[in-house]
């Protein structure tokens, strides 16, 4: 079984949560130093989140799918972030690649939504948005949920840290938008001040512990 072709554009972020164009961009970018490591890597085990061939949508629009038609709170994204990094901390936690990040995403908002939200569509609803059959959601929910130990609850501590690691990410990402800055004002050294990123330690220690 394999995650079907979703034919879809890119679609725009900018009306969606800020979470979700950091979640995306985050993932993407786990995913492609993983997949370049691919080669020099031992072979992948399998896995239920591990498709077959890799979907032609990128993580970037899936991401808009998901947020566009599934309807659950900006929250749910900080807590599915929450759970995939539970997930890959464990012995035998799939890689997060091309062949697994769309059915990793859409597992791990799925228990999410159950979760926090108070109203959720069904698994069928999901199953459509995700491109999977609904046999395939049924089996992902249920493994995911052993995969991480049953473990849903979020502490507000953990909440908190997790829009942490997020929000610096997301001042990292506009800055790499951002056009460059002209330096005009030099110190009494005559040394051009310059400026740089804010600390993202924080961001780059989850990212290591994603791409684990």
């Amino acid at each position: 079984m394999h995650l079907r072709s979703i034919m879809a554009g890119e679609e725009d972020l900018r009306d969606m949560p800020r979470v979700v164009g950091v979640l995306s961009a985050l993932l993407e970018r786990v995913t492609e130093r993983n997949d370049a490591a691919a080669d020099a890597a031992a072979p992948t085990p399998a896995s239920a989140f591990r498709a077959t061939t890799k979907p032609d949508i990128s993580v970037r629009a899936y991401m808009a799918r998901i947020a566009r038609f599934a309807g659950c709170s900006p929250s749910c994204y900080v807590v599915a972030y929450i759970y995939l990094d539970r997930l890959l901390r464990r012995r035998r936690a799939p890689t997060v690649d091309s062949y697994s990040v769309h059915r990793l995403l859409i597992t791990a908002v799925l228990a999410a939504v159950k979760f926090m939200d108070d109203i959720c569509y069904s698994n069928a609803y999901f199953a459509k948005v995700g491109g999977v059959s609904l046999q395939e959601m049924n089996y992902l929910e249920v493994d995911f949920l052993f995969a991480v130990g049953f473990d849903l609850n979020v502490s507000p501590e953990a909440f908190g840290h997790c829009c942490t690691v997020l929000r610096s990410e997301m001042l990292c990402l506009e800055l790499e938008r951002a056009p460059p800055m002209h330096c005009c004002l030099a110190d009494q050294d005559d040394t051009p001040t310059t400026t740089t990123a804010p600390p993202a330690a924080a961001a780059s220690s989850t990212q290591h512990q994603l791409a684990a």
